[in-house]
């Protein structure tokens, strides 16, 4: 009995089996949107650093003022009337505009603006109508040399100043039907007024006030227009671009007066909006936000006209007037025929 013990205790004895796992660890996937910030965070820091290097003063300010949620905002429009580039306003009612601008004088007031007497409604002459209108052709000649005169002043004066010389691309000055018409034009990078107001920048008042010294030694009165882009407000605002051009046009006029033009010279102030653009094509350009100002005729604006007219004819030589008046000289050899008779010389 005591030999076989030991066989028993062996088949009692329990067998170990041990399961080895191959490879590593699973750590996760958290490290992996730590990185996907940092690069966008790298990102959006290298593209700060490239915005700040080419924008400008005003371009930053007006988007921190975007950002800025004190700041005022009519208009979520991002840009033209709402945007980097122009279209708010402080006040809470924007000036009534219209569509419809009238140059000529209305012939129901019968006032002389200039004089504030009262004025025929109708000048008549006792002289021939050619005669009349040779007066005319020659005043017309007369006003534009002085237009062509004082558009190289304006040229030479922003030219010979080192501030105003670089804005000589914001300033557009040609000739139109109504007469003289000088632009100033908003640029990419170069707006002539502040975001979001009728708020000049102060490189635009001195432009103006330069301009406005010129323009003022002339007789002939104003008209200001305001214009915009075409880009729209939102849905529910109250300002709109009719009340944004208007705003900018009545702004230009007291910057005017205050560089001494005279009132009475002030024809009209008018909102044009997005409806008369300095390039249809491109609805959204820059250069279509601008304020223009002309000089207007005196043949469309001066109730005296037709009396200026006859005193330029009183002082014409006969034969510039009527040139059938002077003795007419035939050739030698030469007839002219009549009516059945043959006159010779």
């Amino acid at each position: 009995m005591a030999e076989k013990a030991p066989a028993d205790e062996k088949k009692l004895q329990p067998i170990i089996i041990k399961k080895i796992k191959k490879g590593g660890g699973h750590h996760g996937g958290a490290w992996k949107v730590a990185y996907a910030d940092f690069v966008t965070a790298m990102m959006a820091f290298f593209l700060l650093l490239w915005l700040l290097n080419v924008t400008t003063d005003e371009q930053r300010n007006a988007i921190s003022n975007y950002f800025d949620p004190t700041h005022p905002k009519i208009s979520e429009a991002t840009s033209g009337a709402g945007g980097v580039m122009g279209g708010l306003s402080m006040s809470k009612e924007g000036a009534q505009a219209t569509t419809v601008q009238n140059i000529s004088v209305q012939a129901s007031t019968n006032v002389n603006r200039r004089s504030n007497e009262k004025t025929p409604d109708k000048y008549k002459s006792d002289m021939p109508p050619s005669t009349i209108e040779k007066a005319k052709e020659i005043l017309r000649k007369e006003e534009e040399k002085r237009f062509k005169a004082a558009e190289d002043e304006i040229k030479k004066a922003i030219e010979a100043d080192p501030e105003l010389k670089e804005l000589a691309k914001n300033l557009l000055i040609d000739m139109t039907p109504e007469g003289l018409r000088i632009q100033v034009i908003d640029q990419d990078g170069k707006p002539m007024f502040a975001s979001g107001s009728a708020e000049m920048y102060d490189y635009t008042k001195k432009l103006m006030d330069k301009v406005a010294k010129i323009i003022q030694k002339l007789p002939n009165d104003v008209s200001i227009r305001g214009h915009t882009d075409s880009v729209p407000y939102g849905k529910d605002a109250k300002y709109t671009n009719w009340e944004l051009s208007t705003d900018r046009a009545n702004s230009s006029r007291r910057l005017l007066l205050a560089a001494g033009m005279p009132a009475p010279r002030i024809n009209n102030v008018v909102g044009k909006a997005d409806t008369d653009h300095l390039f249809p094509k491109e609805p959204a350009d820059a250069r279509n936000r601008r304020i223009s100002v002309i000089l207007l005729k005196e043949e469309l604006t001066n109730p005296d006209y037709e009396k200026k007219a006859e005193e330029t004819a009183k002082n014409l030589p006969p034969e510039t007037v009527n040139p059938k008046s002077a003795t007419p000289t035939i050739p030698v050899g030469t007839f002219k025929k009549t009516r059945g008779n043959i006159e010779f010389p």
